[in-house]
């Protein structure tokens, strides 16, 4: 047993007065062995350093790579010049008007502007906001993967702030079209476009708020709020899903810097939709109208005039000879229902009219009064509306 014991020890110091000379004067024979720490150099001392070793499938849990991987290549940038081409007024190099009036912009110098799309259709169909392209003399597309293109301009939507535009490029990366009717306040989002011009950018929040309204900013709206950071350059960027399916067109923020504050709405895809089939086909969006004035119903003007309903439009004002003067509704009139859907406020009233298509016949209840009355209105077409000047990110 001794005979064994001495045999091993013996062995066992051979083997290690081996290792040293190999680890010492040729340190890389042993650098490659598997599941081997290995080590770097530092003056005369080494650092071990432990590495994971890599794996096949990286974890992804509590990671959107998936959805930005997928909605990213659909997202482009945008390029507008406003104001080239137009004469300069002799006047403005007139030391004298300039002493008084000072320095004015050259009408001649192209003026730039920036701005996101999203690209819908693999034909070059791409969605974005009617103030990134508005008044624009040339629009300018860049992709994610580097190409650029002129663009020129299918139609705009002015009362939901939406425009289409298109390249003549041929089998472009196509956003997919989410569901917002199953998205709930809390759910994931991420805000993708091109903010303050840095590049593409990607950044994440939840969704705030759904069918935000009252806003001031379009005459239709049903506004997704999001904590996304959203900034000058964004609008008409795209608002996604955990899956990276479309939400929203982002499109303004609440802001009293300019920059984020952590409110930013974006256009519900439900309303995209439309009014992108609509512009698509005819170049523009046909809604309803009838020719009113509306205003909602406060508690106040309730009880002054002793209302007893506390929702509903009242009719402020109607066109003379407009289809509601004409099927007999009256100022002071109280609309409750369109096709029998209830109206609680005007932004309802307005909705469900729009909806309309010019031409037929729809029953409007109202009330006057203390009775209920149903009248036949012939809808109208809704007359183009000017776009009016919103702060917008």
């Amino acid at each position: 047993m001794q005979r064994l014991w001495l045999l091993f020890a013996q062995t066992a110091t051979v083997g290690l007065a081996l290792w040293f000379i190999v680890i010492t004067l040729k340190p890389d024979w042993v650098g490659n062995i598997p599941g081997m720490s290995h080590q770097v150099q530092l003056g005369s001392s080494a650092v071990a350093l432990k590495e994971t070793p890599p794996t096949s499938a990286p974890a992804t849990q509590g990671s959107f790579r998936d959805a930005a991987r997928l909605a990213m290549p659909s997202v482009v940038n945008i390029y507008t010049t406003k104001g080239a081409g137009q004469a300069r007024n002799p006047m403005l190099d007139d030391p004298f008007f300039r002493k008084f009036f000072g320095d004015r912009p050259d009408p001649e110098e192209k003026q730039f502007s920036l701005g996101s799309g999203v690209v819908v259709s693999s034909q070059g169909y791409i969605l974005t906001n009617n103030h990134v392209v508005e008044a624009a003399d040339e629009i300018e597309v860049a992709f994610a993967d580097g190409r650029k293109a002129a663009a020129k301009l299918v139609g705009t939507d002015p009362e939901t702030d939406l425009a289409v535009i298109k390249v003549n490029l041929q089998n472009l990366p196509a956003i997919t079209l989410g569901h917002i009717e199953h998205a709930m306040v809390g759910d994931a989002v991420l805000a993708i476009g091109n903010p303050f011009g840095v590049g593409q950018t990607v950044t994440m929040g939840i969704i705030s708020a759904l069918g935000r309204n009252h806003l001031n900013i379009n005459t239709f709206e049903n506004f997704i709020q999001t904590d996304a950071a959203i900034n000058p350059g964004n609008s008409g960027g795209a608002l996604i899903d955990a899956n990276g399916n479309l939400l929203g067109i982002n499109t303004a923020i609440y802001s009293r810097s300019g920059g984020s504050l952590g409110i930013g709405f974006a256009i519900p895809v439900s309303t995209v939709k439309t009014v992108m089939e609509s512009i698509i086909k005819s170049g523009a969006v046909v809604r309803g109208w009838i020719g009113v004035e509306p205003q909602d119903i406060t508690p106040e003007l309730a009880e002054s005039f002793g209302l007893g309903r506390k929702s509903g439009a009242i009719i402020a004002g109607v066109q003379k000879n407009g289809p509601a003067d004409r099927a007999g509704m009256r100022p002071g009139d109280i609309l409750i229902a369109v096709e029998g859907k209830p109206v609680t406020d005007t932004t309802e009233m307005l909705n469900l009219i729009a909806q309309l298509v010019p031409g037929i016949k729809a029953k409007m209840t109202v009330q006057r009064k203390s009775q209920e009355t149903t009248l036949d209105v012939t809808i109208g077409k809704r007359p183009k509306q000017q776009s009016q000047p919103i702060e917008r990110e």
